[in-house]
């Protein structure tokens, strides 16, 4: 379970395939802190720490999450969004996460707002997914509010602060992104399609 409250950045050092997974190397300042078997999110995607070394440590993804996420887009030097899982009894600063990506979008739009930034994203509807205005949102790992809520788009606003912390500083127009959408609104859509 994650927040959407990004720890750190990691920087992709290798790729490597083994049948139809690939075993991620990942260079980052929390490594130190890090266990084998612990789960952490990579641009939303829950993987387990399987080796350490010095400052690296790899996880693996596998053919299930590679179709999903844009993990399998990864290429040497990509930076990922990090998150370790939350403790019990640490405040929710964000919203329940659990790192599991429901699909990709593409970013559309991008507009500075007098110092804030506003992204837009557009998503298939082949899973019909649903945003709601000022709902919970995942991107990459990050939790954000809806606003501009329509039928396969939406878009965040987004401050500094998240721009210089995050790897939306790397965003451009046609950037492909991992969403996980709200699990209480994934509830409330099944419950609803199973009574109507």
């Amino acid at each position: 379970m994650f927040t959407g409250i990004i720890e750190a950045m990691g920087e992709i050092r290798s790729l490597t395939k083994e049948g139809s997974n690939v075993h991620i190397e990942i260079k980052s300042p929390i490594t130190s802190e890090l266990k084998i078997d612990q789960s952490i999110a990579h641009n939303g995607v829950c993987l387990t720490v399987v080796r350490i070394e010095g400052d690296n440590y790899v996880v693996t993804a596998i053919k299930e999450t590679l179709d999903k996420s844009n993990l399998g887009d990864l290429t040497k030097g990509s930076v990922v969004n990090l998150e370790r899982s939350m403790k019990l009894g640490e405040r929710l600063d964000g919203h329940i996460v659990q790192g599991h990506v429901d699909q990709t979008a593409i970013c559309t739009a991008i507009k500075e707002a007098d110092g804030s930034w506003y992204y837009t994203f557009k998503y298939d509807n082949e899973y019909q997914n649903i945003t709601i205005e000022k709902g919970s949102i995942t991107v990459n790992g990050v939790s954000l509010t809806v606003v501009n809520s329509k039928e396969n788009e939406f878009s965040v606003a987004i401050i500094p602060y998240t721009i210089e912390n995050t790897n939306f500083n790397n965003f451009k127009i046609g950037s492909k992104v991992n969403l996980e959408f709200d699990v209480v609104g994934k509830y409330l859509k099944r419950l609803m399609q199973e009574y109507s």
